[in-house]
């Protein structure tokens, strides 16, 4: 087993429509405003850039991208990697019953000289790290699709006899949690 090789597979369900979530994904530039972990992106040709993020772990990871396959009528955005991780990630964007499914694939090898040399006691925090970072990204995404609908409805109505003052209801019904690992 090569154990500077990663394999990630991590589900979000998302509540907005799969078009809403694929360009919000489609525009990478934007990533640093909702997803911590994605502390810069440079683009260098609207195809191709390099970017840096930091999870848990106490350092950086800096990758250039090149574009791969862009296909919005499939819900498809990929990339190929190199830098500190060389491989590949993809982003399938498709319809659920609340909103979005958005499927995060990721293969890539640890360049980085201090992870391999750590490849095997570390690895365990390295998924850990990858896991982590997963998880606020989607809480980012979710909270800046959520603002963007309550932008585009305008305010909440006031309850009738409140004194002007705003009801605010519970949301009701399940709430999706995804059972894949990573996530």
């Amino acid at each position: 087993m090569n154990w500077c090789r990663y394999r990630f597979h991590t589900r979000w369900d998302l509540p907005a429509a799969p078009g809403d979530v694929y360009a919000a994904l489609e525009r990478v530039q934007d990533y640093p405003l909702w997803w911590p972990q994605v502390r810069e992106v440079a683009s260098a040709d609207g195809r191709s850039g390099v970017a840096r993020f930091r999870s848990f772990l106490p350092y950086d990871l800096v990758v250039g991208a090149r574009e791969g396959r862009r296909d919005p009528g499939a819900g498809v955005l990929e990339i190929r990697m190199t830098g500190d991780l060389d491989g590949w990630a993809r982003w399938t964007v498709g319809a659920a019953p609340a909103g979005t499914c958005a499927v995060y694939d990721q293969e890539v090898e640890v360049r980085r000289p201090l992870m391999r040399r750590f490849a095997v006691p570390g690895r365990p925090f390295f998924v850990l790290n990858h896991t982590l970072m997963m998880r606020a990204g989607r809480r980012g995404l979710t909270g800046r699709l959520v603002a963007r609908d309550r932008s585009i409805a305008g305010p909440p109505a006031t309850a009738a006899g409140s004194g002007g003052r705003r009801f605010e209801g519970r949301a009701s019904g399940p709430v999706l949690f995804s059972a894949f690992p990573g996530d």
